[in-house]
């Protein structure tokens, strides 16, 4: 039925390697499974070495019928990176920061900008979710009202309409929360006084939610991409802060960075980000049909 992988990050070996693994030849110029479709959950470019290459061969099987695709927070920047508002200026701002998590797209786009031109539009026709009939699928968080904002401003393929970029990118719009909602996660503040230092070294005072989980309130359980939990409080987030999950279809994560052996998130969650654009693999998960997600099912390669 479908594969669904996790984010690629400009890491077309893996990708290749993964492909393989699952099954899938090179035909004609196009990654295909006799009986299979693939699933991207987004975030094929930044990071990696072979920005150009990955696009290309997830953008050929998407346009051959092989695969679904839908836009990750990295496909979203990319494009407001390029796209000016009504000032000129563009909608993600240029800073030294937001180039550095750019730099290698740029690095290979821009010396080709026919190549650059196509790319950016085909990432404006994808869908920031898929809701099929057997799974649910977006890059970072499932929550209906936000998925209700987002479908007032798409078209009949779930892709962003060209006026509504705009509102997109402005802050304090309710489009620009819902996208960062469904592409990017449930955050939440900290408490006055605690803080911590991301990846990155900057100074962070919200923390990325495992929103899901109904086992606990802690802020220490649930955060994520927070290397030592003791700067978090000791104590339980406000009674509303998370939205949790209707677990009505499975559904299936990119985005997250995950660690370790890939493993379910819940018995319908699978996240399969597992930081394949850095050390980890590139995972998969081989969905069909069930109600009910394994672990059984992950492949992966590095």
């Amino acid at each position: 039925m479908y594969d669904i992988i996790g984010d690629v990050h400009g890491q077309a070996e893996k990708l290749e390697a993964l492909l393989r693994k699952l099954g899938y030849r090179e035909q004609r110029g196009v990654w295909r499974h006799p009986t299979r479709k693939l699933i991207s959950v987004g975030d094929l470019v930044d990071r990696g070495p072979q920005q150009k290459r990955s696009v290309d061969m997830v953008r050929a099987m998407h346009e051959a019928g092989e695969a679904l695709v839908i836009m990750g927070n990295h496909e979203f920047n990319a494009v407001a990176w390029a796209t000016p508002d009504e000032n000129g200026e563009p909608l993600r701002p240029h800073s030294p920061h937001r180039f550095e998590q750019h730099e290698a797209f740029l690095r290979e786009a821009e010396p080709n900008p026919d190549w650059y031109r196509s790319t950016l539009d085909w990432f404006k026709t994808l869908p920031l979710y898929l809701e099929l009939p057997e799974l649910r699928v977006t890059h970072a968080c499932w929550h209906e009202p936000s998925k209700a904002v987002i479908d007032a401003h798409t078209d009949t393929d779930g892709a962003l309409l060209a006026d509504a970029w705009q509102r997109a990118a402005r802050k304090g719009h309710e489009l620009y929360d819902a996208i960062e909602v469904m592409s990017k996660g449930w955050e939440i503040p900290l408490p006055e006084g605690y803080s911590f230092i991301d990846e990155g070294k900057h100074e962070r005072y919200h923390i990325r939610t495992q929103w899901w989980r109904d086992d606990s309130r802690l802020y220490r359980d649930i955060a994520l991409g927070v290397d030592d939990g003791s700067n978090l409080p000791d104590g339980e987030v406000p009674g509303a802060a998370l939205p949790g999950y209707d677990h009505a279809k499975p559904l299936f994560l990119g985005h997250y960075w995950m660690k370790g052996e890939p493993c379910l998130q819940s018995s319908r969650i699978a996240c399969v980000d597992w930081s394949a654009g850095k050390e980890g693999p590139m995972v998969a998960y081989r969905f069909d049909g069930e109600d009910e997600l394994s672990n059984d099912k992950f492949v992966w390669t590095r």
